[in-house]
């Protein structure tokens, strides 16, 4: 059986929390059930089925928030928080 694609929001609703530099703020749940990105109040949610260990789910965040429409990312991705579960992703524009 297939895996389901990811539920993804509207990209011009994720693209309008990156910052003036670049920079989009994301907390990551790495083993999920399905792969999704939400909108709190205060943060944007990441949730990839890899998991935490050897970047393998740093790695699904940046696909998924790509594939979500927020740009495309220019080599480590990953501008803070490479072992956090919160993170600063720097976006190309």
């Amino acid at each position: 059986m297939a895996r389901p694609a990811p539920a993804l929001p509207d990209a011009a609703a994720l693209r309008a929390r990156i910052d003036e530099s670049g920079r989009l703020g994301v907390k990551v749940r790495p083993g999920a059930r399905e792969e999704t990105v939400v909108f709190t109040v205060d943060t944007v949610l990441v949730k990839v089925r890899a998991p935490a260990d050897k970047g393998a789910a740093n790695a699904a965040v940046v696909q998924v928030v790509a594939r979500a429409g927020a740009g495309a990312f220019a080599g480590d991705a990953a501008a803070r928080g490479g072992t956090s579960r919160s993170k600063l992703l720097q976006v190309s524009l």
